[in-house]
C-alpha cells in the first residue's frame, strides 16, 4: 500500500508540533495541516499571550511598592492599544518561529483543515486527499459555553486577546485556571472585577488548605468573590450584560466572560468513520502509549483530555515520535506535573494534595504562613504559604504547595527533587539561602499535623 508520507499530524500546538519535528528528526517524511495560526491555543490565544498580560496587569502594584520604597513614581491608565499591538506582535513573531522550525526539519505545512477519511486517509479543505501511514490527532481544546449562554454576546479566554478596548466592568464567571487569572489580570488592567463560581472553593482538585489560602489573599486584596452563586437570568442592556444570581443579587458589567471550562477539538474530525467513539466529554480515548483502539491512529495532548497543559503535550508528543519512529519506546507519564495558577499571588503546586495523600496513607503536613519581606516593607498585609505533604512512613514528599509571589518559578526546582524521591530530611539537610522565600520550603521542623 503506497503512501504520501510516514506521518500527518492534524493541529499545529505545541503538542503536534513536537511530534512532528521529532518524527521528522528520526528521518520520517511528515506533514502537518492547521485551519487557523500555527502555535495553537499556548502560543496564540494561551499561555505566552496571558502570561504578557499577567506581566502588564503586575505594574499598578509594583508603582505602589516603589512608592513605599522611596520612589516618587507616579502612572496614567493603560495604554491599552499600544499594549495589545506589542502584543500582537510577539505572537506573530513566535508563530512564524513555530512555522520555520517546522520547514527547518522539512515538514511539509497544509494551512487548511484536515479530516479523517479512514485509517490512512485524511481530506483537506481545499479538496485533495493525503495517504498516511500513521495519523497523530493534536487538535487540542476549546473553551466551552453552557448552552443557556452560547447565544448571548459573552466572551471567553479567546477574545479577552482580540478586545479592542478595556471595559470598565466584567464578570467571569468560573473558579478554575483560566477564571482566577483572567479576573487577576482584568483588575490589574483597571478593570472592575466581580468573579462568581458555583462552588464552595476556587480551583477544585487543587490542595483544599492552599486553595483556601488564595482564596482569602484575592480577596482582602479586593476581588469581589462570590462563591456558590451562578447565573440564574442575563440579558443585554445598553452595552452590556445585565445578570442576575442565584443568590438573588443583580449586576449589571460591561462584558461577561464565561470560563466554564474546556472541551476536546473532536467535532467534525472524522472519528466516526474509523469507528473510534469520543470519550464522555468528547475527547480521544489512548492507551498509555497515546495510541488509539485504531493501531494507525495516535492523540497527544488536550484533545486526550489527560493532563491538558502545555509541557504535557509536548512530552506526550515527543514521546510519540521517540517510540513510533525513534526505535525508543517511551511512556509519557503523567504523574509529579507541576503547575502554576498566575494569579498574584501565585500558587504553584506539585503532586499530591492533602486529601489526595490522607486517602493512600498516614501523612504529616508542614506548612507556614509568613509575610514576604518585599510587601511587608512596602506595607501590604498579603501573607505567602509554603507546604508539604509527607508520607509518613517513607518520609517521602509527597506533594509541595506554594502561594507567594514567583511561586511559579519555585515549584520547578521543587519538582526535580520530588521526581527524585526526596525525602523531608533532604529538605531538612538542605541549606537556607536566605533571605529568599524559598529558604521556608527547608526550614519547617515540626508537622502542623498528622493524618
Amino acid at each position: 500500500m503506497a503512501f504520501d508520507c510516514d506521518l500527518f499530524v492534524i493541529g499545529g500546538g505545541s503538542g503536534g508540533v513536537r511530534a512532528a519535528r521529532m518524527a521528522a528528526g528520526h528521518g520520517a517524511t511528515v506533514a502537518l495541516a492547521e485551519e487557523y495560526r500555527m502555535g495553537g491555543t499556548c502560543v496564540i490565544r494561551g499561555c505566552v499571550p496571558k502570561k504578557l498580560m499577567v506581566f502588564a496587569s503586575a505594574f499598578p502594584q509594583a508603582f505602589a511598592d516603589a512608592r513605599a520604597y522611596g520612589w516618587p513614581v507616579t502612572a496614567g491608565a493603560l495604554d491599552w492599544p499600544a499594549f495589545r499591538t506589542r502584543l500582537h506582535a510577539e505572537l506573530t513573531r513566535l508563530e512564524g518561529a513555530y512555522r520555520a522550525n517546522l520547514e527547518r526539519s522539512g515538514v511539509r505545512i497544509h494551512d487548511c483543515r484536515a479530516t479523517i477519511e479512514d485509517a490512512h486517509t485524511l481530506r483537506l479543505a481545499d479538496g485533495s486527499r493525503v495517504r498516511a501511514r500513521h495519523i497523530l490527532i493534536a487538535t487540542g481544546g476549546r473553551p466551552h459555553v453552557p448552552e443557556a449562554w452560547a447565544d448571548l454576546p459573552v466572551m471567553t479566554s479567546n477574545d479577552v486577546f482580540l478586545m479592542e478596548s478595556l471595559p470598565g466592568s466584567a464578570l467571569v464567571v468560573g473558579g478554575g485556571f483560566i477564571a482566577c487569572e483572567m479576573a487577576g489580570i482584568l483588575r490589574g488592567l483597571g478593570v472592575k472585577v466581580t468573579q462568581i463560581y458555583r462552588g464552595p472553593t476556587i480551583l477544585r482538585g487543587f490542595d483544599d488548605e492552599t486553595c483556601r489560602h488564595l482564596q482569602d489573599e484575592l480577596v482582602a486584596d479586593g476581588l469581589d468573590l462570590r462563591l456558590n452563586t451562578d447565573i440564574a437570568s442575563m440579558q443585554p442592556e445598553g452595552g452590556g450584560m445585565r445578570v442576575r444570581l442565584t443568590d438573588g443579587s443583580e449586576l449589571v458589567a460591561d462584558r461577561v466572560l464565561m470560563a466554564t471550562g474546556r472541551r476536546p477539538n473532536t467535532e467534525g474530525l472524522g472519528l466516526e468513520a474509523i469507528g473510534l467513539a469520543p470519550g464522555p466529554g468528547g475527547e480521544v480515548p489512548v492507551d498509555e502509549w497515546s495510541q488509539t483502539a485504531v493501531p494507525s491512529v495516535y492523540a497527544v495532548g488536550d484533545v486526550t483530555d489527560r493532563v491538558n497543559l502545555t509541557p504535557v503535550a509536548i512530552r506526550e508528543g515527543h514521546a510519540f515520535a521517540d517510540t513510533v519512529f525513534g526505535g525508543r519506546p517511551v511512556r509519557p507519564e503523567h504523574d509529579l506535573v507541576a503547575a502554576a495558577v498566575f494569579t498574584r499571588p501565585e500558587l504553584a503546586t506539585v503532586g499530591l494534595s492533602e486529601e489526595a495523600a490522607r486517602a493512600r496513607e498516614a501523612v504529616d503536613i508542614y506548612a507556614t504562613r509568613f509575610r514576604p519581606m518585599h510587601s511587608a516593607f512596602a506595607g501590604r498585609p498579603g501573607r505567602a504559604m509554603m507546604k508539604l505533604v509527607v508520607a509518613r512512613a517513607s518520609r517521602r514528599v509527597l506533594g509541595c504547595h506554594i502561594v507567594a509571589d514567583q511561586a511559579g518559578e519555585m515549584i520547578q526546582l521543587a519538582a526535580v527533587a520530588l521526581r527524585m524521591g526526596a525525602t523531608k530530611e533532604d529538605f531538612d539537610r538542605t541549606v537556607a539561602v536566605h533571605p529568599t522565600m524559598a529558604e521556608e520550603l527547608v526550614t519547617m521542623r515540626e508537622p502542623v499535623r498528622s493524618e
